[in-house]
């Protein structure tokens, strides 16, 4: 008995010994925290960018590169004072979209199409700046190396600003910080395992410190933008546990723009983030998220109007028309001022014209919601006089008291244009504050779900609910069985259990029966826990995981050990919780399914066995056995069977046994489909050979099945 429960009682004190499967980090480059700077002139204090994201420009999708021209068209009349590519450049994957390598003609497209765009929007060069996205690290084993297109072809790496955090600086009245951060794995792991953006220390400081730098060395208010390709919620934390929201609220920036979600998720995702800076102040900024150009073919005109953020989005279908982009007042919905301490009440209006043809005529019309939308003023918009033949700015004056609310949302603003052909275009009719109150609208659980949630914590959860309820599983029944086992009431228990009608018991004895049956085969239990530990602290499978040729790597559930250079391995692994995409469905849907089978199984064969020996239903005649096996099968299998012999009928009948058994065995097949299904995409991933020779990941879960099915058929004589 003391030896029975040795076992047990040693493996859960080893679990608890266990690391953290989630402890481990990406191992920062030398160059993870470098800074370049730019500084840029503007005329005033209104200045705008077009943001793009998420071009995936393809091999096998020509189109996608070859549509950027309306971008450049529409370049030529928006002319921006930055163009920001924020990631996932080209899309680094094949025509089925199930592997993923780093294709050269994809990035030499792109620099065409740039050189292109250059010449059509008449932007120079100097202002377009790209940074990575996780698409253009896939199967990048370092930086500098040779499958490392980004640094050869983008507009980046021509103007020798491969650094992590570029500060681009746009000097006028006022100054307009726009801080880029590549947050990209420096080992590029392949599809699928790379999601994540993955910050460190030492970035994160340097981001803190550049921010910083330019308030303590510009004698004009400096108003931040920050732009990357992950959002928040897909950032994994750094080593020491610090995230970037804590840096960009103490440093006030306005806004963080980012892509990565694709519209097909959310044409447009907006986060309000405040955050406690210190005991008594809290600060907060706006995170807008870009949906993609792949698909959508979206852009972003983004303007700064003496500190003021606003935005439009556009889809360019087709060529840009006219684009109204009001400046201020803001949209109280999403783009308000955020610190109330600096707020300011102005007596302007200000909007941007971008259009391809001359503006005739420009007014502001404001609405009352509380009064039917009815209008309460219209005011005519005029052209501001300035050195620059390309600012189209249009202002006008107007009484901001008049417009004092309570309600955030009390008062609507539409401009209306015409144009020199006229043709008459109008605006949105958006809300405004004249006070900075804001009216954030209910997000959709969608959205809160990919943007407010914060996936690296959410996998843990995950991650760690799924463990506990497995060792759990394994566990408190054979503990249970371990005590109950001493009486020798424990076989009479069990027939009165199944002997008694269903309802005579509640469930809860049912489920205890049938743990406590499912773990007493102790081979199977035994190897059950012995898998699951493996899981835990040793490698799930192997495969090519920087390149299709690269070295072979070990796939743990806290990431990737990836070889370097020498040879060796990688003390700490790469791509965690990039990880989740593989882990989270294999523990889900395969290993927790394959226990549960496993203890179905052998207690479907005690409770026939005990029925049996009761001869509550069966009878032990063997001249019924030809009845019995033909009432249990279809009538059209029957004719076909009988051409077998008697043996071999009788060999299907006690393997497939009663109708629960034939459900099992159903549920058995599906499950082994499933992890079928998600070992083949792994094998398309990162090689067909080295992940079929993984026995962990591979044929583990279907010998356990199948050896259960087997050891479970009941002979009755």
């Amino acid at each position: 008995m003391a030896s029975d429960l040795a076992l047990p009682l040693f493996v859960l004190l080893f679990l608890f010994l266990l690391p953290t499967p989630c402890s481990s980090w990406q191992p920062a480059d030398d160059g993870d925290a470098s800074v370049s700077r730019s500084v840029f002139p503007m005329d005033g204090d209104v200045a705008w960018v077009v943001q793009v994201s998420d071009l995936h420009i393809s091999t096998y999708n020509p189109e996608r590169a070859a549509e950027l021209a309306l971008l450049g068209t529409a370049l030529r009349a928006i002319r921006p004072h930055l163009l920001l590519v924020t990631g996932d450049i080209t899309d680094a994957k094949n025509q089925q979209r199930t592997s993923s390598r780093q294709d050269e003609y994809e990035w030499v497209t792109y620099k065409k199409t740039i050189d292109a765009i250059v010449g059509q929007g008449g932007i120079d060069k100097s202002r377009i700046f790209d940074i990575r996205g996780n698409h253009d690290t896939y199967g990048v084993p370092y930086r500098g190396g040779k499958l490392d297109f980004f640094s050869t072809y983008s507009v980046n790496s021509q103007f020798k600003r491969l650094n992590t955090i570029s500060s681009i600086l746009l000097q006028g009245d006022r100054s307009y910080q726009f801080l880029g951060i590549d947050d990209t794995m420096s080992v590029g792991i392949r599809f699928p395992a790379n999601l994540f953006g993955h910050s460190t220390d030492k970035r994160i400081e340097a981001v803190n410190s550049e921010l910083q730098y330019w308030t303590n060395h510009s004698n004009v208010p400096v108003t931040k933008v920050v732009f990357g390709h992950f959002p928040m919620s897909f950032t994994a934390s750094s080593e020491k546990g610090q995230r970037y929201e804590s840096v960009f609220a103490r440093q006030s920036i306005s806004a963080y723009l980012c892509g990565h979600l694709h519209a097909k998720v959310s044409k447009q995702l907006w986060r309000y983030h405040e955050i406690r800076t210190t005991e008594d102040h809290k600060s907060s900024f706006w995170e807008w998220e870009l949906g993609d150009w792949k698909d959508s073919r979206l852009i972003r005109i983004l303007a700064i109007d003496g500190g003021a953020v606003s935005f439009i989005d556009h889809t360019l279908k087709q060529a840009l028309q006219t684009s109204i982009l009001i400046t201020y007042p803001t949209d109280s919905r999403s783009m308000n001022m955020l610190d109330s301490e600096k707020w300011s009440m102005r007596n302007d209006i200000n909007v941007l014209i971008f259009s391809h043809q001359v503006i005739r005529n420009v007014s502001a019309r404001v609405f009352d919601s509380h009064s039917e939308f009815k209008i309460v003023e219209e005011i005519p918009l005029q052209l501001v006089a300035s050195t620059s033949a390309h600012r189209p700015l249009f202002h006008a004056r107007w009484n901001a008291e008049n417009y004092r609310s309570s309600s955030a949302t009390r008062y609507w603003l539409q401009v209306f244009v015409l144009d020199s052909h006229g043709v008459k275009i109008s605006s949105e009719q958006r809300p405004f504050s004249v006070e900075g109150k804001m009216a954030i609208p209910t997000s959709p659980w969608t959205n809160y779900l990919l943007f407010e949630v914060q996936w690296e914590d959410m996998y843990q959860v995950l991650l760690w609910s799924n463990l506990a309820f497995t060792i759990a599983l394994l566990f408190i029944p054979k503990l249970l069985y371990h005590f109950v086992r001493r009486s020798s009431s424990y076989q009479r228990w069990s027939v009165s259990i199944l002997s008694s009608p269903i309802q005579q018991r509640k469930a809860y004895f049912w489920l205890v029966w049938f743990l406590m049956e499912g773990t007493r085969s102790k081979p199977f239990w035994s190897s059950m826990v012995i898998y699951v530990l493996w899981l835990i602290e040793m490698p799930w499978f192997w495969g090519h995981a920087t390149s299709e040729n690269g070295e072979i790597a070990q796939m743990y559930l806290s990431g990737w050990s990836v070889p370097v250079h020498d040879g060796g391995l990688m003390g700490n692994k790469v791509s965690n919780p990039d990880v989740l995409v593989i882990t989270l469905p294999f523990l889900y849907l395969v290993v927790v399914p394959v226990i549960v089978l496993i203890y179905g199984l052998f207690a479907e064969k005690a409770i026939v066995f005990l029925r049996h020996r009761r001869r509550i239903v069966y009878s032990a005649d063997s001249s019924n056995m030809h009845a019995e096996s033909s009432s249990l099968l279809p009538v059209a299998p029957r004719a076909l069977l009988m051409k077998f012999s008697d043996k071999m009928v009788s060999m299907m009948i006690q393997f497939c046994g009663s109708w629960t058994r034939r459900a099992l065995l159903l549920t058995c097949l599906i499950t082994a489909a499933i992890h079928l299904k998600l070992c083949s995409k792994l094998m398309s991933a990162y090689g067909i050979v080295p992940v079929v020779l993984s026995p962990p990941l591979t044929w583990i879960p279907l010998l356990l099945l199948g050896g259960a099915a087997y050891c479970t058929v009941l002979h009755v004589d």
